[in-house]
């Protein structure tokens, strides 16, 4: 059968279709099987590939692959998919592994996803030298207290005094593997943040296959910094943008909101950039 898919780009800044980061949507995965999927992902190569079913639930239901695995929930798919089966409504609900997930479009066309749970958190078992080490920063360039969040999929978020040492951060790949290891995503992966004006300054590696990559622009990050800020004792509502991927050569721009209530919320502009299909 052919299967028909789009590529759009997710937290693009002001009109860049090249900025952002990019994903493959197929508009009706009907009669794809598990295998198929992973293969489709593995084969297009990019962060995470979404296949959209129906749903009894929600507007959609949707599964999110990366090229080795299958994701139970992720920022960048959600908008980026939410874009694509809303046509032309303002308001989706997607069923997601971890949960309904609603996505609203705004004023300015940028879309909004909920974070599909609400944070838990756990300690981190590394020091802040050892955690330094690991991305190749001196130990006080931890500002604050490191964290394991998760609104629907776990990272581990690392406060750094100042965006200039985000952006210096070279984390050594042994390290990582030790003290960056998630068991619940076989995997290990470490989220940099520094608070900065007008701007936060943000940059997330991770492993895939023994090597070390950075991701663009990482929605659930933004969202479990989110979690860190109310688990940490944040003054709340906050609102907060920030700057990922320039080091990655994919200049991305996501807003992330925390309400009085601790309701979390990540924003970000889509662009479509091209369409095509698949025999499979």
């Amino acid at each position: 059968m052919r299967y028909a898919f789009r590529i759009v780009n997710v937290f693009t800044i002001d009109g860049d279709r090249f900025s952002g980061n990019p994903l493959a949507v197929f508009e009706d995965a009907r009669g794809l099987d598990d295998r198929t999927m992973q293969a489709l992902a593995r084969q297009l190569n990019l962060s995470e590939t979404t296949f959209v079913l129906p749903s009894e639930r929600a507007d959609a239901r949707v599964r999110i692959f990366t090229p080795g695995f299958e994701m139970p929930f992720a920022g960048h798919p959600t908008l980026g998919t939410a874009s694509v089966v809303a046509g032309d409504r303002d308001h989706v609900v997607l069923e997601m592994k971890a949960g309904l997930v609603p996505v609203r479009r705004g004023a300015d066309g940028a879309w909004t996803l909920r974070a599909a749970q609400a944070p838990v958190t756990r300690a981190v078992e590394a020091s802040r030298a050892d955690l330094a080490a690991m991305v190749g920063l001196p130990a006080e360039a931890i500002a604050g207290e490191p964290r394991w969040v998760s609104t629907g999929v776990e990272q581990l978020i690392i406060p750094i005094t100042t965006p200039a040492q985000v952006r210096a951060a070279r984390p050594v790949p042994a390290l990582l593997e030790r003290w960056g290891y998630s068991a619940a995503r076989n995997e290990a992966m470490a989220y940099l943040w520094a608070p900065g004006e007008p701007r936060w300054t943000v940059r997330f590696f991770f492993t895939s296959a023994g090597a070390v990559l950075e991701d663009p622009a990482t929605g659930s990050a933004c969202a479990n910094l989110g979690g860190w800020w109310i688990a940490t004792g944040g003054s709340l509502p906050l609102t907060a943008t920030l700057d990922q991927g320039d080091q990655a050569g994919r200049p991305s721009r996501l807003r992330l909101d925390v309400d009085a209530t601790g309701a979390i919320h990540v924003t970000g502009a889509t662009i479509e950039l091209g369409r095509g299909a698949i025999e499979a």
